[in-house]
This record gives structure tokens, sequence and C-alpha cells, in this order.
């Protein structure tokens, strides 16, 4: 019996021993458990104050995959099941969307210490085109802009991008069988092509004229190698959502990973150096960071960077401009006649044989139902996504005086196209094209728009707001407006079938500026003398 005892004993000495030993590791697995958990934001509740928290039902990751497959659809889905302020979980992240165009003011005033922009464009920039940004990087981008983007400085771009276009338009203009023999294409290849080259060919220089070659020569090579170099970026451009997001495939990773090395040494120091003509702001941008000590190989990142922000917009733009210019006769007879107007009044006139049109700044400021179809062509085709890091604790203050507590860590972010672009209180019949949408009936450039009564400060907002506005978007508007004027001064164009369909939007592309169709739409065009 005491043997027994003695066993029993033993054995439960041996447990208490085990458990001793378990508990702590048991204790600390359900603290790293609890410690994920929370991490995966599942204890995070709504506080009072706060505006509506909709999770998601998977955790950490939340609404991202519904928020990427279409951005638009969730949004709408989120505003009419909480209002217009709600908080989400997007991979990790819990983003509190302002969607009342009326309380825009309280988002894109709101101080850089409590609101910041930059954080979130720096992991961007370093995800998509391998650059870490230099501190005060925005600062130089913005002086250079103003200096070089705008005002005095546009002239300068404005004629390099005249005669670039010019370049790649109308070299063959002197062929005679090709004046008046239609030429088809893709519209969107076509219009995307013609602008990105124009403007890298404006902004990064041109090849030097060798005497001994002639001036043809040089402008040979530049429309050869910009060619080349459009494919590529194409094929780049493609990739870019999903690289965006970090959510490429290993063999598309290893691709856009090869396409950005080709990049980096296209658009290298040395490479631009031996151009000519290169832009007062693309200079700028190279010295600036060489005198901050920047390593060459950095600056050649920055380059990439510089150049899709400047070019990855307005080539899907001059897209959507033609279509719909084609698709609305009335439009089309509008603008083709302002454009002979301006042309006409300008002393010139395009005739066969005659010298090249020089279309100045002052010829493209005469354009007002011209810059009306831009605009309303950004209203329905440009829908970019305004992202803050959220630093300081605040409190968000609506127009009509609801008042929400925003946490730190957070982010906020705004969405135009739903909330203000195809708003039908702000626009009505938003999903029409109305070349006159943003005219007076005395021709003056209309910018009172209403919801609810009031003035509404922000109906438009293609470029962004605030500190992250656009600071290219005069350069931009400009490189749209004389593809389109040199298009209708120098060519009959229409759709190869009138009955075409306007293409749906790609919707894996909203928030990263203007939009691109899901298939190209074919075309023809001749020259018109």
């Amino acid at each position: 019996m005491q043997e027994v005892d003695f066993y029993f004993s033993s054995q439960s000495a041996a447990v208490r021993g085990t458990m001793g030993l378990l508990l702590p590791v048991f204790l600390a697995f359900l603290a790293a458990l609890l410690g994920a958990l929370y991490l995966l934001g599942m204890f995070r509740q709504r506080q009072p104050g706060e505006p509506p928290l909709d999770k998601g039902l998977i955790p950490w990751l939340g609404h991202v995959l519904e928020f990427r497959r279409d951005t638009l659809k969730f949004l709408e889905r989120m505003k009419q099941k909480h209002g217009d302020v709600f908080t989400v979980q997007l991979g990790g992240h819990y983003i509190t969307f302002l969607q009342d165009p009326l309380s825009f003011g309280a988002f894109v005033k709101e101080s850089r210490e409590k609101l910041n922009f930059s954080k979130f464009a720096v992991q961007l920039v370093h995800r998509v085109f391998g650059y870490v940004a230099a501190e005060g990087d925005h600062n130089i981008l913005q002086m250079s802009s103003n200096k070089h983007l705008k005002g005095d400085g546009l002239e300068v771009l404005t004629q390099a991008m005249m005669s670039n276009l010019q370049n790649l338009m109308l070299h063959s203009i002197g062929s005679d069988a090709n004046q008046k023999t239609w030429i088809e294409d893709g519209l969107f290849m076509y219009c995307y092509n013609i602008v990105f080259r124009a403007g890298y060919l404006s902004l990064y220089g041109n090849f030097p004229h060798k005497p001994a070659e002639g001036g043809e020569k040089a402008k040979e090579k530049d429309r050869g190698e910009s060619e080349a170099l459009f494919y590529e970026f194409r094929k780049y451009d493609q990739l870019f959502p999903n690289l965006a997001y970090g959510v490429l495939l290993p063999k598309e990773r290893m691709k856009a990973e090869k396409l950005m090395r080709f990049f980096w040494d296209a658009l290298s120091v040395q490479k631009i150096k031996a151009k000519d003509n290169i832009s007062g702001w693309i200079w700028d941008m190279q010295q600036a960071r060489q005198e901050m000590g920047m390593d060459e190989s950095m600056i050649n990142r920055y380059m990439f960077v510089l150049l899709w922000a400047s070019q990855g917009n307005t080539g899907p733009s001059s897209f959507w401009l033609l279509l719909f210019l084609m698709k609305h006769p009335e439009a089309m007879r509008a603008v083709k006649e302002e454009v002979d107007k301006v042309l006409k009044e300008s002393g010139q006139e395009v005739q066969r044989g005659g010298p090249l049109v020089n279309l100045t700044r002052e010829m493209l400021m005469k354009t007002p139902i011209l810059d009306s179809a831009v605009e309303e062509t950004l209203r329905l085709t440009a829908a970019p996504l305004l992202t803050r890091a959220v630093l300081q604790d605040l409190t968000l203050k609506m127009a009509d005086g609801r008042e929400y507590f925003i946490r730190k860590g957070d982010r906020m972010g705004m969405f135009p196209y739903s909330a203000v672009h195809i708003d039908p209180e702000i626009h009505p019949d938003p999903y029409s094209f109305k070349y006159d949408r943003f005219l007076n009936p005395d021709g003056s450039k209309k910018t009172d728009f209403f919801k609810a009564g009031k003035k509404v400060k922000y109906f438009y907002m293609p470029w962004g707001a605030g500190v992250s506005m656009c600071p290219g978007r005069f350069f931009a508007t400009n490189e749209l407006k004389q593809f389109v004027f040199l298009m209708l001064a120098y060519f009959d164009f229409e759709l190869k079938n009138p009955d075409e369909k306007i293409p749906e939007i790609d919707v894996k592309r909203w928030g990263f500026g203007s939009m691109q169709p899901q298939r190209d739409v074919q075309f023809q065009y001749r020259l018109r003398y």
C-alpha cells in the first residue's frame, strides 16, 4: 500500500512539475495571441464621438479585397450604410473617409502637424519607384514647379511641347502619299503614345543637332527613342495598380523590377546631361539633389518618379476628350469653330505647303469652350484618392455642425469622384458629357455650383487638393489642349464605327488619377488640307 501511495505521490509531483513548466509557455502564447488579435484590430470598438466603424469580416484585411476590386462601388455602399463619414479597416489600417463635399475644407485645410500627406507618399514612391525620399523633397518640388510649370516658365515649355508635338504628328506632312489617305489606329494608344512622347521630350530634352547630320536626323532619333521608351512605360503602367498595393505575383514583381532598372538607366543623370533643351524643371530637380549630396543612382530613380507623375495621366485624358468630342457632334463643332477662330485671330492659317502653326500660350488662353470640355472630361474620368496620415488626435468638424473624433495613427481619405464629380445635385445628369457644363451663358468660366442650397467650394477636384494638389496641373492642361488643338487644326478624324459604345472604365485603376478604358476604340484620321 505504501508503494502505491508513493507511486501516485510521485506521479502528482511530475504532473505539477510539467504544469509548472507549461504554464508560462501557455501564458506567453496567450499574451502573443491576444497581442496579435489586438494588432489585427479584433478588439477595436467604436468610441463615443467617433464615426461609424466597419471592420469587415476578415481580421486585419478588413474590406481591402472589396475596396481593391471596385473602390467606387465599395465607398458608395459604405456611404449608403453609414452616411457621409465612416471608418473602415483596409489591410491593417483604419481609414476614415469623408464624403460630404460641403465639409471638404475640414480635410483640405487641416494643418500638416495633424494630417500629413508626405508620410504616405514616401512609402508609395519607395514601393513603386525604388526611390528613398529625402527631407525637403516636397518643398523642392513645389518651388521648382511654381517656377517652371506655371506663369512665365510655362511659356518655354509650351513652345517646347509644340515643337515636339509637330515632330511626332506632322513629320510626314510633306509626303504626297499621306496627304488625304485615311489612317486607322486605336484611339487610346494613339493619344497616349503621342502625348507621352511629346511631354517626355519637352521635359527631358532632345538629341543634339550634329552639323554633319542636320536637324532632321536629330528629330528622327527623338522619334525613335521616345517610341521605345513609351512601350516600356506602357508595360510598367499596366503593372502599376497592383505594384502600388503590393500584391504583384513573383513573376510580375520581377518584371516590374526589370522595368524599373530600365528607366533608372534611360533617365540617368549622365544620359540626360547629354541632351539639348532640357527643361528647367528637370534641371533644377537634378541640381537640387546633387547639392544635397544625394547619390546619383538615387537621383536617377527620382527622374523616373517625375516621368510617371508628369506623363502617366495626360495621354489617357486626351483619349477620353477626343472620344467624347467624336460622340457628341455639337461639342466637336463648337470646339472646332473656336480653334479656327483663334487661329484666324492670330493671323495664321493651316494650308498645304504653308508654315506649321505656332501655337502660343496666349492663344491657348483664348479657348473657353475647349477649357470647359477639358474640365468636363476630367470630371468624368479623373478619380484621385486623397489620403492623409493622422499624426495627432483631431476633431473633424462638419459643415452641418456635427463633430467626429479621429484617432492618432489612423488615416483619413476622400474620393472626390463619388462625392463630387458624379453627385447629381452638384452636377445634374452627372454621367453625361456636357461640353459647356463649366461655362456661364456669357461665355465666362462657371464656378457656382450648389448642394442643399449651399455653394460648393470643391466642386471639381481632378488634381487633388491642398498639399497633395498636382504641382504640374497647368503644364498637364497645356499638354492636353495643345494636342487636341493640333488634332482639330490639322486633321479630320472620326470613329471607325459611328455607333461605337464608350468603353467601360478599368475599375482596377480607381484612385490613381486619370482612368483608363477596358478596351481601345478604333478611329481613323487624315489631313484636313
